[in-house]
């Protein structure tokens, strides 16, 4: 089942890179008493992803953040180094990476994809949500991995 409007994010466990190297915080921990804007890619570094769909979210940290939102975080399924060196490679350090490395997330949420060919195993679609106190009140997927229209910065600003 897909996530929808009105439904609790799943509990998972996504491994961060922290001061201290790898790390780990819950869906918990992530959204309990905040509002959280949260957006899946298939794959760090690819083309849509890096060029398109994370640059938006890095351009308009400070005006989501005036819309109320207290923490953005982008979740994918690669592994906690791969996801450290996107976000410094993207100068984002406002934004949180999430490694849902064994897809935990994703699949619980409804949200896989895959196993793509050219990914070789399962990732996640391409969406983008805001969860209140872990709430879901916002969520769009988008019909194609290779577009971020409905699910990039522009529409969840538009949806707050």
């Amino acid at each position: 089942m897909t996530l929808k409007v009105g439904d609790k994010l799943p509990d998972a466990t996504f491994k961060t890179m922290t001061s201290d190297g790898p790390g780990e915080i819950s869906t918990a921990d992530l959204t309990s008493g905040k509002t959280v804007v949260l957006f899946g890619v298939p794959g760090a570094f690819t083309p849509t992803c890096h060029m398109n769909h994370l640059p938006g979210f890095v351009e308009h940290v400070d005006t989501l953040k005036s819309k109320g939102v207290d923490a953005i975080a982008v979740v994918s399924v690669n592994d906690v180094f791969v996801m450290d060196a996107w976000q410094k490679a993207s100068n984002a350090n406002a934004i949180t990476f999430l490694a849902d490395t064994g897809a935990e997330f994703v699949e619980a949420a409804g949200l896989g994809l895959g196993p793509a060919p050219i990914f070789g195993h399962l990732r996640s679609q391409r969406f983008a949500l805001i969860a209140k106190d872990g709430e879901v009140s916002f969520i769009a997927v988008e019909d194609s991995p290779g577009d971020a229209t409905k699910t990039g910065a522009a529409a969840i600003l538009e949806a707050l």
